[in-house]
């Protein structure tokens, strides 16, 4: 039914926004699940996930996949992470809008110093903090939500520092109103997105199948390597890679810079079929299933 941003500063209060709009909309007349989506779901280390780009784009794809895989008219999801970069915010919100659900972001409007304050006394408490290095680093590269922007509109903005953060606070009850109020002829106040082609595809093959299609591809090209590691040399069959699906038989040695070629080849002919036929495999049994099929078929026999 709706996907919610939380945005903001490090250590600015959005975890207890997320937290306290869960709260408020289980307290509502709201029949939908209410479930909130963040980095400590999947015990990520909030130093080691923002230590450097790849981490923090690893840690940004994992959270996208996860909401793909969450979003429904069934459902509202809160995420709960910083957010602040604005393409990241226009992604989210084009799975909302291949989903067809309502959209919002809460921004945690806190200024730089309290935001480092509290940072300094979660540390003290021994609580997870960020270090002063990547505090630092993400409070400059932070970028603020614009409600002109319809990937942060409509806006709701809290005010952690002035006003606490409590489910009776203006913006939480404001969204939780956008969230919850019935959809009619004459609503005007509350959009619900529209899928388009174009969002549809960029759903299938960007978001949610090219992270599983990546981690299965590369878990078979594990399993070769190790198969031919063991091996003597010559022709390889029946390699298996697991209950009920297909087994690797390879005619010929194969070194590890063909099997990365071949494996890039794969997901770019995948990504190219999806635009004008069937979607690309959403779950990691069906993208193995497809790419050891190619690889017998490049490789050696079916």
């Amino acid at each position: 039914m709706a996907l919610v941003v939380i945005c903001g500063q490090p250590c600015s209060g959005k975890s207890s926004a997320a937290r306290c709009l869960a709260e408020a909309l289980n307290d509502s007349e709201c029949k939908q699940i209410v479930r909130i989506v963040d980095e400590t779901s999947f015990h990520l280390d909030r130093n080691q996930s923002y230590a450097n780009m790849p981490a923090e784009k690893n840690l940004r794809g994992v959270l996208r996949s996860e909401v793909d895989r969450s979003v429904s008219k069934d459902s509202i999801i809160i995420v709960d992470s910083l957010n602040s970069i604005k393409g990241y915010r226009y992604e989210l919100w084009c799975l909302a809008r291949a989903a067809g659900i309502r959209y919002c972001v809460v921004y945690c409007d806190v200024e730089e110093m309290q935001c480092r304050k509290w940072n300094e006394e979660r540390r003290e408490k021994g609580e997870a903090a960020y270090s002063d290095v990547i505090f630092e680093d993400l409070v400059r590269r932070f970028e603020n939500p614009d409600r002109r922007n319809r990937w942060d509109s409509p806006l709701f903005e809290l005010r952690p520092q002035i006003d606490g953060v409590e489910k009776s606070c203006v913006a939480i009850a404001d969204a939780v109103s956008y969230l919850t109020k019935k959809v009619d002829s004459k609503s005007r106040d509350v959009k619900v997105l529209q899928p388009t082609i174009a969002t549809q595809n960029t759903r299938f093959s960007d978001a949610n199948s090219l992270y599983e299609m990546d981690k299965a591809t590369q878990e078979v090209i594990n399993v070769i390597v190790d198969a031919q590691s063991q091996a003597t040399g010559g022709p390889l069959a029946g390699i298996s890679i697991g209950q009920g699906l297909p087994s690797i038989n390879i005619s010929r040695p194969v070194g590890l810079p063909e099997l990365r070629r071949l494996r890039r080849t794969f997901i770019k002919l995948t990504g190219q079929t999806s635009l004008s036929g069937r979607p690309p495999p959403s779950d990691a049994d069906s993208a193995k299933r497809m790419f050891v099929d190619y690889l017998n078929r490049e490789l050696g026999t079916m």
